[in-house]
């Protein structure tokens, strides 16, 4: 009974997946716009930054709107195809969950941030722009 289930989620996990990323495509936001000389700045402090995440979580895409909207180049990193990124993740945060994003600092230590509410706070805290 179990394994009828396993193939059951499977089998619906592989017929939603397209139209989960059509969807995303479609209502991905507009990114911010800044200045050439803000966004480098943006794009420099992304460097150190990398999104785990499994291309077609609901939680994943929340994130990966957010950082679109924002318009954040952060590495994202498949936890759920590529073994190496997988350990890599269970190895550094502890444990294989996504999305989860890893934070290096300037000082060499690194931040392992997981749940899409708090990565998008965390982003929104660091990245958006003042109101005028």
């Amino acid at each position: 009974m179990r394994l009828i289930i396993r193939y059951f989620f499977r089998t619906l996990r592989l017929i939603l997946t397209p139209f989960m990323l059509i969807s995303e495509k479609i209502t991905t936001p507009k990114s911010i716009e800044r200045s050439p000389e803000e966004q480098a700045r943006v794009d420099n402090a992304c460097e150190n930054l990398a999104l785990y995440q499994f291309s077609a979580c609901p939680f994943c895409i929340n994130v990966r709107k957010e950082m679109a909207r924002l318009g954040l180049t952060i590495e994202t990193r498949d936890a759920q195809h590529n073994g190496s990124n997988r350990e890599t993740l269970a190895a550094g945060g502890g444990q294989v969950k996504v999305p989860c994003l890893f934070i290096g600092e300037e000082s060499g230590s690194e931040q392992w941030l997981y749940e899409s509410k708090d990565i998008k706070s965390w982003l929104q805290q660091r990245f958006e722009p003042a109101s005028t």
